[in-house]
């Protein structure tokens, strides 16, 4: 109320270096002024920061009017603020329940977080420290800590077996994993990537996110299962020139009216009934267990008139198979 940007802080129970640190200043009943954010300390330090009970771990939740927001990163980045009003400037949504953000001008947005974009650099900083349970799963590592150990210190989410293995955390989604001869690794295993690393190297994961967003790769930004404001789809299988999805559709949703330049798609209705428009043959209905052939070039459309889900096997095939190859002619979602 009095316009401050507040943070809660964690009151540290043990020297973590995964952890940011705030350094607290003068209090004032229970709240303290922030005399400044720490990132990552080495032990030493943080055993330090534990030992003078000024710092706190930094738990990334803030609690700001929009307008005290809005004036600080007018203040302290005025070149994002113009961007971010240009860009939603540039947004559509007028008339529909959901706005889409321009795709163009949001691109071009800096890539920062509001700590070094507005906390660190404003003055009117309060934190709040707190004493609820909390943990930053910001690793591998401490994700494992919320698994009961065995009695070889290997924690394992999923079907698992180990041999001769110790202090491995182990998360499978689908399928058994056998750990064999193996310390201190951490196996993630989920339907989009495998991940296997020492326990001291879990905070480069983010240097692998780099590595895919350098090579342009779809996972550094979709799951297997994505979500569309009609429906889900999840990528089951795909190859050279095919690939498999299972798109499900809630019920009075469609898809866009569209066209592919470069795919073929055929379309099994597993449950539900699906309206489609496929281009000289019109608009007719798909029954569960029946099908339909959408060939590259045909506008074509996907809903569901119905009041359960849709869910339906897409197969594709052709010479490229993008997410970009597709001309959108209508769309209920102004995409």
């Amino acid at each position: 109320r009095q316009g401050k940007l507040v943070t809660f802080g964690i009151v540290p129970t043990a020297p973590e270096t995964g952890f940011g640190y705030i350094a607290c200043g003068a209090a004032d009943g229970h709240i303290r002024q922030v005399r400044g954010f720490v990132e990552k300390p080495s032990l030493e330090v943080a055993q330090g920061y534990l030992a003078s009970g000024d710092y706190l771990w930094n738990s990334g939740m803030f609690c700001f009017t929009a307008g005290a927001a809005l004036a600080a990163f007018r203040e302290h980045c005025p070149a994002l603020f113009a961007a971010g009003e240009a860009c939603w400037a540039a947004s559509r949504g007028e008339g529909s329940a959901t706005t889409e953000i321009d795709a163009d001008s949001f691109a071009g947005l800096e890539d920062i977080s509001i700590d070094y974009a507005i906390m660190e650099k404003a003055a009117n900083v309060a934190v709040v420290p707190a004493s609820f349970d909390w943990s930053d799963i910001g690793s591998w590592n401490a994700m494992s800590q919320l698994v009961e150990p065995d009695e070889n210190n290997n924690r394992a989410i999923g079907e698992t077996i180990t041999f001769a293995s110790h202090g491995c955390y182990i998360h499978g989604d689908d399928r058994l994993i056998a750990a064999l001869g193996v310390d201190d690794l951490i196996v993630v295993d989920t339907p989009d990537a495998l991940l296997i690393s020492h326990k001291d190297h879990t905070q480069d994961v983010k240097k692998v996110v780099q590595k895919l967003k350098t090579m342009g790769h779809d996972s550094y930004r979709l799951h297997r299962t994505v979500s569309r404001p009609w429906g889900t789809y999840t990528v089951l299988e795909e190859g050279d020139r095919y690939k498999i999805k299972r798109i499900e559709v809630k019920p009075g949703a469609s898809l866009s009216l569209q066209m592919h330049h470069h795919r073929n798609e055929h379309w099994i209705v597993v449950s539900g009934m699906a309206r489609v428009t496929n281009g000289e043959k019109g608009e007719f209905l798909v029954h569960t267990n029946e099908s339909t052939y959408i060939p590259a070039g045909h506008k074509h459309r996907l809903e569901n008139p119905g009041v359960i889900d849709l869910v339906m096997i897409e197969v594709q095939s052709g010479e490229y198979l993008g997410e970009d190859d597709i001309v959108r002619f209508a769309d209920n979602y102004g995409r």
